[in-house]
């Protein structure tokens, strides 16, 4: 009788101002290290909703997967990791991992001001229900310094401007309940150079969360920038799983 390939299926989820294109470097490293991916869309509405979808497509899939997360999206996964049975392990890449309750506002806090925090930018709409709502962007002239100062100008251009919005509910709503940074393995790679995340903030999460660590030095957009080390990574998450 044969064994049962229980390798997991890595699931890839962007952070906020970008989409799931952001890992196509990522992507195309697992895929050539024999790793099925995915990269579904992350919302972007807040902790909750976004986890609540995460972990509907997670546990879709059938089979134990690791979660990566960048930037907030690490937030999402820590709640999802909790809520998605065959969640496996997680890997935070230039990202949150905050405690149950913890807001990235109230993370970001705790640190000196990053240059994105003077880059973002909100407008305002009215949702379905007549309710106001608002979202926040990274300003364009600004976008290359606050996200990706290492790549090409006219790759910043063009995540500039393909660029998706957040709510800000994004970085007011938490986790509930028991984080799975707690109870799953973990590993993290910490930007040295990122301009969105204090990289003392990324440490400190990854400490807390008893993650191995990875140092890479490239700015916020990571997987963009730097997709083999990322990729790296990922694969060495799914081999101690699998």
């Amino acid at each position: 009788m044969s064994t049962p390939d229980i390798t997991p299926t890595v699931a890839l989820v962007h952070g906020a101002f970008v989409d799931a294109s952001s890992w196509n470097g990522v992507i195309a490293g697992l895929k050539a290290a024999g790793l099925d991916v995915v990269a579904p869309p992350n919302l972007l509405r807040g902790v909750g909703t976004d986890a609540a979808y995460l972990t509907g497509f997670v546990t879709a899939l059938g089979r134990p997967a690791v979660l990566a997360g960048h930037s907030y999206a690490g937030a999402v996964i820590s709640q999802t990791g909790s809520d998605a049975s065959n969640a496996a392990g997680l890997v935070y890449v230039a990202a949150y991992a905050p405690e149950a309750g913890e807001t990235l506002g109230a993370i970001n806090a705790r640190y000196p001001d990053t240059p994105l925090s003077a880059a973002l930018r909100t407008f305002t709409y009215t949702g379905e229900r007549g309710e106001q709502a608002t979202d926040t962007y990274v300003d364009a002239a600004l976008f290359h310094d606050a996200v990706c100062a290492e790549a090409p100008a006219d790759v910043a251009d063009t995540l500039a401007r393909t660029q998706r919005p957040a709510s800000l509910a994004c970085f007011a709503t938490a986790v509930t309940g028991t984080p799975a940074w707690q109870r799953l393995p973990s590993w993290a790679v910490v930007a040295t150079a990122d301009h969105a995340i204090h990289p003392n903030a990324e440490r400190d999460m990854a400490k807390r969360a008893g993650s191995e660590v990875t140092e890479i030095g490239a700015s916020h957009a990571v997987p963009a920038t730097h997709p083999a080390d990322v990729a790296a990574v990922i694969i060495r998450a799914a081999k101690a799983i699998g």
